[in-house]
């Protein structure tokens, strides 16, 4: 046990010296400057101030709420249903754009793109078919997620 409690002290005191490096300068004939944490031919030792701190504010929750403004139910209730009317009717926007991305997806997966030859033949474009229907997925992951994000946040207003 003992030789534990050596070996713990020795590495605390091994960081602690380390934490506090000196640090060295040189400049060379051409201007260039050097900073090393071990002594370097020609460098000079720098003697740092140390950097100023402020102490922390006082944690006094009950004085800083007394502060705070307060407002009376009946207008936090007003603003409460103004807040809930905006965001049934961001909800109702965003649920119609959810369902008319739904029918571009479709219309895109049942039209393949296609280009004519050279030899004046009708081929499928696979690579710019499913670059098409990616994007039109992705609109709809974007519309889906943004329908659940609003009806979470009206869920927390009940």
């Amino acid at each position: 046990m003992k030789l534990r409690n050596l070996f713990v002290l020795c590495c605390s005191a091994a960081f602690a010296i380390s934490a506090n490096a000196d640090i060295y300068k040189r400049v060379d004939d051409e201007g260039r400057v050097t900073y090393s944490s071990k002594p370097i031919k020609g460098g000079k030792k720098l003697h740092l101030e140390p950097l100023p701190t402020m102490p922390a504010p006082p944690m006094n929750s009950s004085k800083a709420s007394e502060n705070f403004p307060r407002v009376n139910t009946e207008t936090q209730e007003r603003r409460d249903d103004t807040r809930r009317k905006i965001l049934e009717d961001e909800l109702a926007t965003e649920q119609k754009a959810l369902e008319a991305a739904r029918l571009k997806l479709k219309e895109g997966q049942e039209n393949p793109e296609v280009y004519k030859g050279a030899d004046g033949k009708t081929y499928r474009n696979v690579p710019k078919y499913e670059e098409k229907v990616n994007a039109l997925q992705e609109e709809v992951s974007a519309h889906e997620k943004n329908v659940e994000a609003l009806k979470a946040e009206l869920s927390h207003l009940d």
